[in-house]
């Protein structure tokens, strides 16, 4: 082998080596590639864009309370949009719609998005979403809208943890403290006392003043009296 290759199979193998040792330092620890968000489920519809799509449920394992499903949807549009419902086929579980301020329909404005979940944006809970979801599964999920109509898509079922704590459901109420009843007890319904020193009067003392008072007070006249002495 002549000088001139030989130079050209070491400088081949220099370059080689600097590539792979370029490689496994990018797949350490602090490698790009670990800082970037988890692989959330994505579709398209005509206009309609729903990127980000869980199902999110409680943090805790054994926690109560409801479920959330958690997406971005786009509408690439002329015309606004309405999301009138979200379905999850294979459960009979409902899931209740509300805006991000107010009420009424959840609105996709033309050329926007809206955000399903987190603080300050509309929502979408699923009561009883641990009889719904379980985590670590892929649940089907069905975004019906005004115009374009059914949008489906598999989306992931996980915890309200780590990156998904802030979009995730808040923990079922606790059930309000038992106040005093204000029944009175049995027995209760006796006549009040009177207050010291007084008695209540006798049903006599309402009643017009006896005959014989009135007989006392009509005594003979005077004047009958005058005329037998005269």
């Amino acid at each position: 082998m002549s000088r001139s290759l030989r130079h050209g199979a070491l400088a081949a193998t220099a370059i080689a080596f600097s590539i792979v040792s370029l490689s496994a330092c990018a797949a350490g620890n602090n490698a790009e590639t670990l800082q970037v968000r988890p692989d959330n489920a994505a579709t398209s519809v005509g206009t309609i864009k729903v990127q980000n799509a869980n199902v999110i449920t409680q943090g805790e394992p054994e926690a109560e309370g409801p479920a959330v499903v958690a997406a971005t949807l786009f509408n690439d549009g002329t015309e606004d949009e309405v999301l009138e419902s979200i379905t999850l086929p294979g459960t009979d579980v409902q899931v209740k719609l509300q805006p991000a301020k107010g009420t009424g329909p959840v609105e996709i404005p033309a050329g926007g998005r809206v955000i399903l979940g987190g603080k300050g944006n509309a929502s979408a809970v699923i009561e009883g979403g641990r009889e719904a979801a379980q985590d670590g599964n892929v649940q089907q999920v069905v975004f019906k809208l005004s115009r374009t109509g059914d949008v489906a898509l598999g989306a992931n079922v996980v915890p309200a943890t780590g990156y998904y704590k802030d979009f995730g459901p808040s923990a079922a109420p606790e059930a309000p403290a038992a106040t005093p009843s204000a029944t009175p007890e049995a027995g209760g319904s006796e006549t009040p006392e009177a207050p010291a020193g007084e008695t209540p009067e006798s049903p006599a003392a309402g009643t017009p003043e006896s005959p014989a008072a009135g007989t006392e007070q009509q005594g003979t006249p005077e004047t009958a009296t005058a005329g037998t002495t005269g």
